[in-house]
C-alpha cells in the first residue's frame, strides 16, 4: 500500500512542473472515495498544506499562496492525482508530499523535490 509521488525537478522562476501521486494497494481499492492532498516542506520550515481534491465531484481546495497558479486534478481510473504548478516562484522550493487517509489510516508519499531558481 503506497502513494508514489513524482514529477519534481529544477525549474527557473516562471516555469511549470506537473507532479503526480499514484496510489496502489488494497487500501486504495476505492480510490475515488477518498480525498487526496498535497503538502510541502521547505528546509527549516514545517510541513504545510498546498492543495486537496475531494472524492465524488472532486471539489478542490488551495492555500492562498498557490491559488491561481496551481491546479489539482484526479484521474480515478489511473488512481492518480496531479498537481499542475505554473508561474513557479523561488519560494515554492520544497519537498512536495501527497497524503491520503482512507478509512482513517494516514498515508504519505515519499516526497518529490521541487527547486525553483531565480
Amino acid at each position: 500500500v503506497q502513494l508514489q509521488a513524482s514529477g519534481g525537478g529544477l525549474v527557473q522562476a516562471g516555469g511549470s512542473l506537473r507532479l503526480s501521486c499514484a496510489a496502489s494497494g488494497y487500501a486504495f481499492t476505492g480510490f475515488s472515495d477518498y480525498a487526496i492532498a498535497w503538502f510541502r516542506q521547505a528546509p527549516g520550515k514545517e510541513r504545510e498544506f498546498v492543495s486537496a481534491v475531494k472524492y465524488g465531484v472532486g471539489t478542490t481546495y488551495y492555500d492562498d499562496f498557490v491559488k491561481g497558479r496551481f491546479t489539482i486534478s484526479r484521474d480515478n481510473d489511473k488512481k492518480t492525482v496531479y498537481l499542475q504548478m505554473n508561474s513557479l516562484k523561488p519560494e515554492d522550493t520544497a519537498v512536495y508530499y501527497c497524503y491520503a487517509k482512507p478509512d482513517g489510516v494516514a498515508y504519505w508519499g515519499q516526497g518529490t523535490q521541487v527547486t525553483v531558481s531565480s
